[in-house]
């Protein structure tokens, strides 16, 4: 018998060590002992490997056995090296600088630099490498990283330390994650990712945004990190068709590896702020193709939101091709006092090239299941190929304790104490807000200074509402908000409750209703804020706002019916009366100003724009969007902005009798739209066109009409749809129309060639409006101006037909 356990035990152990796998760890440094962040190491002739972290530290897990591993960095030598696998071990390596000579170049006073003529040869073969691989699956894991260098003490008066968790020079880590997925890819733009696992610092149960499409850039492209929110515009590679008009090289040397003879080629930009890299990039002889990149973006090439963006590629040769191994994008800034620095890396390894089935690519292109976020940390220390720093190591050990820690009813009940403590002042400027996190519901309190306003109607008066919300589970909620006002000139008390329940975030779909009394703008769209109004009637005698009274009910619900295909339907019942003018307070008079009736069609009598009426009404719209490509997460599903136009189908139908209703009519209309078509170095365009018809017209009060976007103010929230010069109420119709918005934001392409306006980083728009209805035919708006984050100053002109009516300065913001 001990024979036997003798035998059992003997066969165990050939067995586990047979199947043993072991740690490689190690620090590659330079030839004075600096380490080299992020060099590479991996198998000879196979993408399996693992990278450097910030500190030089790299770990491979390996089977047994005899394996050539190579040491690579960009601006070192690359090393081979033989290792023989029997236990754990410790290779530390060292790499020299690689030496990259002229000594066969001879270069003349004058004469063109020899980096010129490789890279026309670059040119020459950049589609065939472009479309070199159609199409490839990989294994990618990605690590991103973010921290706070330097802060502020204060930020909008709350301690920037304690609120970010910094340490006590306002420094630390403010985000860490990793992810690992499989990746697929078929040219020219067809993409698919699952993510097998992810891991956020802080966050235990969150989902990575990291994705492997966001890690892809290919300098074989014209025109790069398009659409990336780098920049309104395109960025130019230095290789592209017309890369000599946006750059000049110069050859620094030249080097030997594997037998291939490597240019180390500097890419200087022509102009400072032309959208180009600057940098080195790394090309082949005889083949002309790309081995490598140390490119960088800057504030002159106009991007946004960081300084410096660095953008390292490693490529790795597998059979008759080159793949890109390793890409790093590398980042640092500053602003509104705080200094920020971090980095995204992207390995790929395990690539096959097969040939999909047509059915493979949908338009899910990355899949997130709720198991992807319950890995342990044994796993990760066997599976991630980048080490973790000590830095990195020690802020997933305390957030992951402290957000684990935040989920106990005693520390959630502990930290609202102070965060629900009411006042006085906190309940004036911004509101109250009661939070149970633990229950998961909120209660909200409107701030009491937005509650408060004037308009010629009610005089002063007063809107305030409380909101109800409870979190469910997969981010489902619910939501219940009873509203009340009142006007202290015409005495009218209204009240309402509206609730919504958001039950099916995979489908974004929801169910709403709302009933009980209000006081609306004529224009269904509504005219401006009741802040912008008052502003405008108090100080400058403008009461550009009409409104109307309504008793109400309504239910309505929305829900995808197939990817890109959203359905929604409401059912509405209404009684309305008109109102009139109740008050002439102001607090300056105006010359050659006066109030105006609450009639916008009668400005100097008050008269009734309809009578007292009921309606009853069903509304009901599609809308598709071409090539809708989305993420699915367990929580959520995600779109991603179109590249093709979205269609809107919508009709909606009054129906006589039922309810008493007075009302008749049924009005179709279609809308097509499109923002952000990019356009390259030239910036974009959004467009949209649409029209309309009343089928049946037959009773159409004022209230019921097609209404459109129009406005009377100087300072106005912007809107594709919007017309900048055109009056609220005027032109509503119950007939037919068409309508179109057409706006190109030129990226800076103009300004930024202007020394004196180039740094604010301006961005210049032309736009066009037009509309066409019996009471308003070939009304037409062209205006230009400039921009940035949201807010714009453009100067117009508007014009009935051929005869111009108004012109003047236009304020847009979007914040």
């Amino acid at each position: 018998m001990k024979k036997i356990y003798l035998s059992i035990i003997v066969v165990l152990t050939v067995i586990n060590v047979s199947f043993a796998q072991f740690q490689i760890t190690g620090k590659i440094t330079d030839n004075v002992g600096e380490v080299i962040p992020f060099a590479s190491v991996f198998i000879k002739n196979t993408t399996k490997g693992a990278s450097c972290n910030v500190d030089g530290i790299y770990k491979l897990t390996l089977d047994k056995g005899n394996y050539t591993l190579v040491y690579k960095a960009i601006g070192f030598k690359a090393l081979e090296k033989v290792i023989t696998i029997t236990q754990d071990m410790t290779v530390n390596q060292t790499l020299a600088p690689e030496s990259y000579t002229l000594k066969d170049v001879v270069i003349k006073a004058n004469a063109e630099d020899p980096a010129f003529e490789i890279i026309r040869q670059a040119v020459k073969n950049r589609k065939k490498y472009l479309n070199e691989v159609e199409s490839y699956k990989a294994d990618v894991y990605i690590k991103g990283l973010q921290k706070l260098v330097g802060a502020p003490k204060k930020f909008f008066g709350r301690d920037v330390q304690k609120t970010l968790d910094l340490d006590t020079n306002r420094k630390g880590i403010i985000y860490l994650s990793e992810s690992q997925s499989i990746f697929s890819f078929q040219r020219p733009d067809k993409i698919k990712e699952e993510m097998v696992s992810s891991k956020i610092s802080g966050n235990n149960n969150g989902f990575s945004f990291n994705k492997a499409s966001d890690m892809l850039i290919n300098f074989y492209e014209n025109l790069l990190l398009e659409g990336s929110g780098l920049s309104s515009r395109s960025f130019v590679s230095p290789i592209s068709d017309n890369a000599m008009f946006y750059y000049k090289y110069k050859l620094l040397g030249t080097t030997e590896e594997s037998g291939v003879t490597i240019n180390k080629i500097e890419v200087i930009p022509r102009r400072k702020n032309d959208p180009v890299f600057r940098g080195i990039i790394y090309i082949a002889d005889d083949s002309w193709r790309i081995m490598g990149t140390n490119l960088y973006l800057t504030e002159d090439a106009g991007i946004n939101f960081v300084d410096t963006l660095n953008i390292g590629q490693q490529f790795v040769k597998l059979e008759k091709v080159y793949m890109p191994a390793t890409t790093k994008f590398e980042f640092n800034g500053k602003a509104l006092g705080f200094k920020f620095e971090g980095y995204f890396i992207g390995i790929f390894s395990n690539f096959t090239f097969p040939d999909f089935p047509k059915s493979y690519f949908t338009s899910e292109i990355l899949k997130i299941t709720k198991s992807v976020n319950k890995k342990d940390s044994l796993y990760w220390m066997n599976n991630r190929p980048i080490p973790l720093t000590d830095e990195e190591r020690f802020d997933y050990k305390r957030k992951d304790s402290i957000a684990l820690r935040k989920t106990t009813k005693h520390y959630l009940d502990s930290t609202e104490r102070e965060s629900n403590e009411f006042g006085l002042v906190k309940l004036f400027l911004s509101g109250y807000r009661y939070n149970k996190r633990y229950e998961k519901r909120t209660i909200s309190f409107d701030p009491i200074i937005r509650s408060v306003f004037f308009n010629t109607v009610e005089g002063f008066a007063a809107k305030y509402g409380v909101t109800y919300t409870q979190r469910l589970e997969d981010r489902k909620f619910y939501s219940i908000r009873p509203e009340v006002r009142y006007g202290f000139s015409n005495h009218i008390f209204t009240g309402n409750i509206s609730g919504t329940y958001y039950y099916d975030p995979l489908k974004r779909a929801s169910i709403s209703g709302s009933f009980g009394s209000d006081i609306a703008d004529l224009n269904r769209y509504g005219s401006m804020t009741l802040l912008s109004n008052t502003i405008n009637s108090l100080l400058f005698e403008r009461n550009l706002s009409k409104f109307y009274r309504k008793e109400f009910a309504n239910i309505n619900t929305t829900r995808e019916l197939a990817d890109g295909l959203q359905a929604a339907i409401s059912i509405d019942y209404a009684q309305n009366r008109t109102l009139q003018n109740t008050s002439d307070y102001k607090i300056r008079n105006v010359k050659d100003e006066e109030y105006t009736s609450n009639n916008p069609f009668t400005p100097t009598t008050e008269t009734p724009l309809f009578p007292t009426y009921q309606s009853f009404s069903i509304s009901a719209s599609l809308n598709y969007t071409i090539g809708q490509k989305y993420t699915t997460r367990p929580d959520a599903k995600i779109y991603e902005e179109s590249k093709f136009p979205r269609f809107n189908l919508g009709y909606r139908k009054g129906f006589k009798g039922i309810l008493n209703s007075d009302v008749d009519y049924d009005l179709l209309s279609f809308e097509i739209y499109q923002e952000h078509v990019r356009m390259g170095l030239v910036g974009y365009s959004s467009i949209v066109v649409g029209a309309g018809k009343f089928l049946n017209n037959n009773a159409v009060f004022y209230p019921d009409s097609k209404h459109f976007r129009g406005n009377n103010s100087t300072i106005f929230p912007s809107n594709l749809r919007k017309f900048r010069y055109l009056d609220f109420y005027q032109y509503s119709t119950s007939k037919q129309y068409i309508e179109a918005h057409f706006e190109h934001n030129f990226a800076g392409f103009i300004v930024n060639k202007i020394p004196l306006l180039r740094k604010l980083k301006l961005e210049e728009i032309v736009g066009f409006n037009y509309l066409t209805e019996p009471g308003k035919k070939n009304y037409k708006e062209f205006y230009f101006g400039v921009e940035r984050f949201g807010f714009g100053v453009s100067y117009g002109y508007s014009y009935n037909g051929n005869y111009k009516v108004d012109q003047g300065f236009r304020i847009a913001f979007g914040f």
